[in-house]
């Protein structure tokens, strides 16, 4: 997805997003799009303002890949030397500018690896669909060979890097009291329409959720949130605030929130769960801690590289294909001719 480095991109960033019918459906899209950016755009401003001037997703991004591609050369020399690039969906750098500098760098090989550990169609599905267009018409260049690690929400070493944080976050209450902390895992919530259509991503954050849970050996009561809704139509809930209102209506004073479906910090994390939620707790008499997004963890730097290296080495020793058998599987509500295509020209190497 990305985010506006710098306050004056807010704009683009926004415009760019509301235009994008995967993640938000409008009526008279490309109409409604522009408006809405221009509305927001000030209030979206002051946001960015306030967490230093725009977003660090760019800079955790490349930072994380450059440390992957480094490890990836040791656990997998076959493919070495590697290299990463970061394709943002709606901020620079776009797609087709990630395009001319592969193209340019000549790369013949390529994996896309998406950075969100939860598969929907609205992100990733939308990233995909915007690579299939750029790779359809050559923006990469002839003859690049394609393939795709598309989730990976419950990976061991993910999970770690996450329960790990938690950890950390915990230690910051009295011993004798940290097991009557309640742990609000927090992701991006989707609209309705986009769920009720068979996407996966509400069944994916829960089996990350368990997963973490079983890690912490469910030392604490928990619950799985939803925020950054936008708009009138129904989204997926409950929201974020509103359960924290609610856990202080009914007695909890310990909370720590969890990011879980970001890799790192964004406007999602330091604006709305700090500057928001944790003020919200605490005004309610609650104490509130935030787990760190996972940024330049060692942790998860080395489960990205491990995911890649297994990628390299099943896709060239033949135990897989260029896609996984999930990835094949269109949403039986799915209506969006763009999603077949991409499914079969990524299934084909991209070719």
């Amino acid at each position: 997805m990305g985010g506006p480095s710098t306050v004056p991109e807010t704009h683009d960033f926004l415009k760019n997003l509301f235009l994008d019918g995967d993640l938000i459906p409008l009526p008279f899209q490309s109409i409604l799009a522009p408006w809405i950016a221009r509305r927001r755009t000030p209030q979206i401003e002051k946001q960015y303002e306030d967490i230093g001037g725009g977003s660090p997703i760019l800079h955790y991004t490349k930072l994380q890949g450059e440390r992957m591609a480094t490890i990836l050369d040791e656990l997998h020399p076959a493919t070495a030397p590697h290299k990463s690039y970061v394709a943002f969906r709606y901020a620079r750098p776009l797609t087709d500018e990630t395009a001319r500098q592969m193209k340019a760098d000549g790369v013949k090989r390529a994996v896309a690896f998406t950075q969100y550990p939860q598969y929907s169609c609205s992100t990733t599905g939308s990233s995909l669909n915007e690579l299939y267009r750029k790779g359809k018409t050559s923006d990469f260049g002839d003859g690049v060979e394609w393939s795709v690690i598309d989730r990976w929400g419950t990976h061991p070493g993910f999970i770690e890097a996450v329960a790990q944080n938690i950890e950390r976050a915990l230690a910051k209450f009295p011993a004798e009291k940290r097991s009557e902390t309640v742990l609000l895992f927090s992701a991006h919530s989707l609209p309705m329409s986009v769920v009720n259509r068979g996407d996966p991503y509400i069944l994916e954050v829960s089996a990350t959720v368990s997963t973490v849970m079983d890690r912490l050996g469910h030392s604490n009561a928990y619950r799985l949130v939803w925020q950054s809704q936008v708009g009138p139509s129904a989204w997926m809930g409950m929201q974020t605030s509103e359960a924290i209102k609610g856990l202080a209506r009914l007695g909890k004073k310990q909370v720590v929130l969890v990011p879980i479906a970001f890799t790192s910090d964004h406007i999602e994390t330091l604006y709305e769960l700090d500057l928001e939620y944790v003020k919200e707790g605490r005004e309610l008499g609650m104490q509130v801690h935030r787990a760190e997004s996972l940024n330049d963890s060692p942790v998860f730097i080395r489960a990205l590289a491990d995911m890649a290296a297994a990628h390299l080495k099943d896709y060239t020793g033949g135990k897989i294909g260029p896609t996984s058998l999930q990835l094949g599987l269109r949403c039986p509500g799915c209506t969006n001719a763009t999603c077949g295509a991409q499914k079969t020209w990524f299934a084909k190497g991209g070719r």
